[in-house]
């Protein structure tokens, strides 16, 4: 169990990095106009926002400082 939460931690801390740093993005596509079976779509591409790359890290870092802990025990 101390191996995954260290994993887990590990990977949730570069994913909260690579997000805060502006790296995480997705797309979104909206239909703007339909008249029959013909659509008219739109793609936008968004970032995701800042704070869930802060939450990563501060969940990250626990996870490891249990994972750490954890073998104290």
């Amino acid at each position: 169990m101390r191996a995954g939460l260290l994993i887990a931690g590990i990977i949730l801390v570069i994913a909260g990095i690579w997000i805060t740093v502006g790296n995480g993005s997705y797309k979104q596509t909206d239909t703007v106009a339909q008249l029959g079976s013909a659509k008219i779509e739109a793609t936008h591409t968004k970032s995701v926002p800042q704070w869930i790359g802060i939450a990563g890290i501060v969940l990250g870092g626990l996870l490891v400082v249990g994972g750490i802990a954890s073998k104290k025990r």
